[in-house]
């Protein structure tokens, strides 16, 4: 019986830690903002294309914002950024097709695909990037 009482009790103790903060439970494992670059690799009507990405974000809480392109000199401003957990998505207008991002943080590097629509074409590029130091 003292047993049951425990493990009610635990499990209630951590129900209310979660319900007193949800934020937390949903927050990244490391926080995203910061300068990342790396590559961008670019898949379209079966023609591959090695490019590069560069990235500066901003992460308050699950909300991402900051800008995005090939390079420092060329960025676009970052819509609907969202952080749940390790994982991060994101939309970039980039002067023509919409790129949907979706970006998994795992062992330093932030991973995964872009995609866009544009003129009846289909894009994806797989992207890979990490953390640039100061």
């Amino acid at each position: 019986m003292k047993k049951l009482v425990s493990v009610v009790s635990l499990v209630t103790l951590l129900a209310f830690s979660l319900m007193a903060s949800p934020k937390t439970a949903l927050k990244s494992l490391e926080d995203l903002t910061g300068k990342w670059s790396g590559s961008f690799i670019i898949t379209m009507d079966g023609e591959t294309k090695d490019d590069a990405a560069y990235m500066v974000l901003k992460q308050t809480g699950t909300e991402l914002t900051g800008t995005a392109g090939p390079d420092a000199s060329q960025q676009w401003p970052i819509e609907k950024g969202k952080v749940e957990g390790n994982k991060a998505t994101f939309e970039v207008n980039a002067d023509g097709p919409l790129l949907k991002f979706e970006l998994t943080l795992a062992d330093g590097h932030l991973k995964g695909d872009a995609k866009a629509e544009h003129d009846g074409h289909t894009l994806k590029a797989a992207v890979d990037l990490q953390r640039k130091k100061e």
